[in-house]
């Protein structure tokens, strides 16, 4: 009786209180984990009714959008095993990240479809192998002997691939970032070691290298990679049958959570990115190619671990996303962290790879005022099909629209210029001039334009390799000719 007299007698009506709790977002999955702890640009947008959180899509998207992290098993090559992967899901295109030779085993990312997209991004990304090396001979110094030898071998090596390789053999720089011994056995002259390292590396050349440095030669026996970019062996690794049996329960009994078990989201690959939160609004534009401006973003940041570490720099790669998120395209940012902070406009970041689909999110530009104004007056005849003024474009539109796609008036006065220095000549030097160097010079301007606009946006690590491309090309063709001199000369001898 007492206990239910106290009962009533407690107050259990809700309390106004000053600030709202804290939303614990370290459990949300993918993108959207520790959400609360990036930087907030503003929080004022029209959420819209269009796409799905990654792990929500329909099974159809699921897929398309999805990567395995496959353990690759020992002959079939890299390729072999992407085209069973093909075959097996009815996949229209699939691709892995990073080739493995046919006797090494481990962790292959499969990309499919849409995913593929990120196949460049995650081959140049850091890989972990565990090998194990036979020596030919015994080794005096025994395991710490060994264990010297690891460590003189970490940091940037030359290596030049092995004789039974798919690349052509030239001497390069790979870099060894750590490396530890787990077993050694000196009797039975075989050692097992871990390494991580920069893309590209051959461990059959490093295991070649330990041979010679600890003068007794040696090969590789065994290679298993644990680790490649963002995924590693424990998480979720599935083998090929796992694949099959996934597609067959779905096939037959229309059970498809062992198919979502099997494949992840693409964004699994781009959570290590520092990244961007876009507004629903702005979505769709990017998706078509625009460049993201100021009053498009959200949050941005990534989750410091020390108030020392650098936020979002310049020229840095970052992932575009959504409120739900979904990515949008792989970017390169355009601002720092502190502009991002303080600017009021802007390009906050350019798009480098556009990963979600077109209209998924619905078109938002083209509805403001001056937009709606110009549609009016093209629908009317009074500009252009392109929204260029015509002969019945009305004065207070030439005035106050400004067209920046068109020419800027600089250029259009330095090519007024030099012709209106031509109209001025001696009419001596007009009958000596012919027309056509004047065609050809502006034939020659607008091809210069055109190789303008073609590499305009490039990265300079794009327009270098593009420089040494045509470098090669170059050397290529003067070989060429001068073989072909040289068989002349011997001919005529």
């Amino acid at each position: 009786m007492a206990v239910a007299v106290a009962k009533e007698e407690m107050d259990y009506s809700i309390k106004p209180e000053a600030s709202a709790s804290k939303i614990d977002t370290s459990e949300w999955p993918l993108l959207l984990k520790n959400y609360d702890k990036l930087l907030v640009r503003t929080g004022h947008f029209t959420p819209i009714p269009a796409g799905s959180t990654p792990l929500k899509r329909d099974l159809k998207s699921y897929i398309n959008s999805g990567v395995i992290n496959l353990d690759k098993p020992s002959n079939p090559s890299s390729h072999e095993v992407v085209a069973w992967m093909k075959r097996i899901l009815r996949a229209e295109k699939t691709g892995h990240s990073g080739t493995l030779d046919p006797k090494v085993t481990g962790c292959l990312i499969v990309c499919i479809d849409r995913a593929t997209r990120l196949v460049k991004s995650q081959q140049g990304a850091g890989k972990e192998y565990v090998c194990v090396i036979r020596l030919h001979d015994k080794i005096p110094g025994g395991e710490a002997q060994f264990k010297r030898a690891l460590e003189t071998l970490t940091g940037a090596l030359f290596q030049r691939p092995p004789l039974i390789s798919a690349v052509k053999r030239q001497l390069r720089i790979r870099t060894i970032h750590e490396s530890k011994l787990y077993e050694f056995d000196n009797e039975r002259h075989l050692g097992v070691f871990w390494v991580s390292c920069e893309a590209g590396t051959y461990i059959r050349t490093l295991c070649v290298h330990l041979g010679l440095l600890l003068g007794v030669g040696a090969h590789m026996q065994e290679l298993r990679r644990v680790r490649s970019g963002a995924m590693d062996e424990n998480s979720g690794m599935v083998t090929l049958h796992d694949v099959l049996d996934a597609q067959w329960l779905y096939d037959n009994q229309r059970d498809e959570s062992y198919l979502r078990k099997v494949i992840k989201p693409l964004e699994t690959l781009l959570t290590t990115y520092k990244r961007i939160v876009v507004k629903d609004s702005a979505v769709n534009a990017v998706c078509y190619g625009a460049k993201l401006m100021v009053p498009g973003l959200l949050r941005f940041g990534k989750i410091l671990s020390s108030p020392y570490e650098a936020g979002i720099e310049v020229n840095e790669e970052v992932v575009l996303m959504t409120t739900k998120g979904e990515a949008i395209a792989i970017g390169i940012a355009q601002m720092s962290t502190v502009e991002l902070s303080t600017c009021d406009h802007g390009v906050v970041a350019k798009v480098k790879r556009c990963i979600m689909e077109r209209d998924l999110y619905p078109r938002r530009w083209g509805l403001g005022p001056v937009a709606l104004e110009k549609k009016k007056l093209k629908s009317a005849g009074k500009l252009d099909k392109y929204g260029r003024a015509n002969e019945a474009t009305p004065a207070k539109w030439k005035n106050d629209y400004k067209d920046y796609s068109a020419p800027e008036e600089e250029g259009a006065q330095a090519v007024a210029q030099p012709v209106a220095q031509e109209e001025t000549a001696t009419p001596a030097e007009q009958t000596e001039t012919p027309s056509s160097p004047n065609k050809m010079d502006v034939d020659d301007d607008d091809d210069e334009k055109k190789k303008r606009k073609r590499h305009e946006g490039e990265t300079p690590e794009e327009r270098a390799e593009r420089k040494r491309k045509k470098k090669e090309k170059k050397e290529k063709k003067e070989r060429r000719k001068s073989k072909q001199e040289k068989e002349e000369s011997d001919d005529s001898d």
